[in-house]
């Protein structure tokens, strides 16, 4: 009897050993997860005029009511920078508004880093039986557009009738680009939500900075999709989408608020253009805009909500209160979790924990 007791002791002291191993390896792995959610925020003062220069310190960052530590800054075309670095630059003090990022392997870092200078730019061309009038001018304002993003890391196109075309998979050579620009024709009816689900999905997978840009003349007659599920997945991933359309979907008053709506969402901008004229000022615009924003990157606090989460971007001090901030107001947590080994894969910062 004695002999069995022993033996089932010992079997019980092997599984709690076990056990012991297996927690501190969970352990382990989740202090070196790290969620990083990026912002793009836009700040124009009254007249719409962009506000440049402006340091971590101008920023204050909630999610649902907890303060947020800015990890990373950066303006315009430049790459985001730690914080800690910003500060050493200026001749500041390392304290408490330059918080260190969570101590991480030097090759994240780099990572984290590299990802997110530049942007990556998706544009979605409406190539439905909407478009049979000023077709060809709306292919010569993209083909522009595309020409004039020098400080875009890659550029895709991609277009959609009834179903989405992937003319142009994400690359650097803007002559490539620009071949599918050209060689796109007028056809179906327009899915614009299920594409758009499709490009916003795209641009979630690849790291760094990116942004959706849809050219439509029209509304949407043929998704499933509904348009708040295509919102509620750019604002989590941190895809700002923009959207030009024309006056014929501008007479569509439900396009048009759907519109307005999901740009304002995920910080983005709508367009309405009368003629061409109108299509490439929106362009132009646009292209302004992404030379202008600020990326402001956090590690979130613990938070035990694990729904839509809300973010508040305000400008600290009088100076900055009359102000215009534009950002995504919120994303829901997507899993991503990654472990020391694992780095390369999954480590880049993107809109949320995606």
């Amino acid at each position: 009897m004695t002999k069995r007791y022993f033996q089932i002791s010992v079997i019980v002291v092997v599984i709690i050993g076990a056990s012991t191993t297996w927690l501190h390896a969970q352990q382990a792995q989740f202090q070196v997860s790290v969620d990083l959610v990026q912002l793009n925020v836009a700040v124009t003062d009254g007249k719409g005029n962009y506000v440049t220069g402006l340091k971590p310190t101008d920023f204050q960052i909630t999610e649902d009511a907890l303060p947020e530590k800015i990890a990373f800054f950066g303006e315009g075309n430049g790459p985001a920078r730690s914080v800690g670095d910003v500060a050493q630059d200026e001749g500041k003090p390392l304290d408490a508004s330059f918080p260190a990022p969570p101590a991480t392997p030097a090759e994240q870092t780099d990572t984290l880093g590299a990802a997110i200078a530049g942007s990556n730019v998706y544009i979605l061309f409406d190539t439905s039986n909407y478009m049979y009038r000023g077709f060809v001018f709306a292919q010569d304002a993209i083909a522009e557009f595309v020409r004039s993003l020098e400080k875009a890391d890659k550029i895709a196109f991609y277009s959609y009738s009834r179903d989405l075309s992937r003319a142009a998979s994400l690359t650097s050579d803007r002559s490539e680009v620009v071949r599918g620009v050209r060689t796109t024709v007028a056809g179906d009816d327009a899915a614009l939500y299920n594409s758009l689900l499709l490009t916003v999905k795209d641009a979630a997978g690849t790291n760094g900075r990116k942004v959706v840009v849809v050219f439509s003349n029209g509304p949407d007659n043929s998704s499933v999709v509904p348009p708040e599920d295509v919102a509620e997945l750019a604002q989590s991933a941190g895809i700002p989408i923009y959207m030009i359309s024309t006056r014929e979907a501008r007479l569509e008053p439900v396009s048009t608020a759907v519109f307005e709506r999901m740009t304002a969402a995920t910080g983005g901008k709508a367009y309405f253009s009368k003629n061409w004229r109108d299509e490439r000022k929106a362009f132009a615009s646009i292209r302004d805009d992404l030379g202008h924003l600020y990326s402001l990157s956090y590690y979130p606090k613990s938070n035990p909500n694990h729904g839509w989460r809300n973010i508040t971007v305000k400008l600290m001090g009088d100076h900055l209160k009359n102000y215009h901030v534009r950002t995504r107001n919120g994303y829901r947590p997507q899993p991503n979790r990654f472990a020391a080994g694992n780095v390369a894969e999954t480590s880049a910062p993107t809109g949320s924990s995606n």
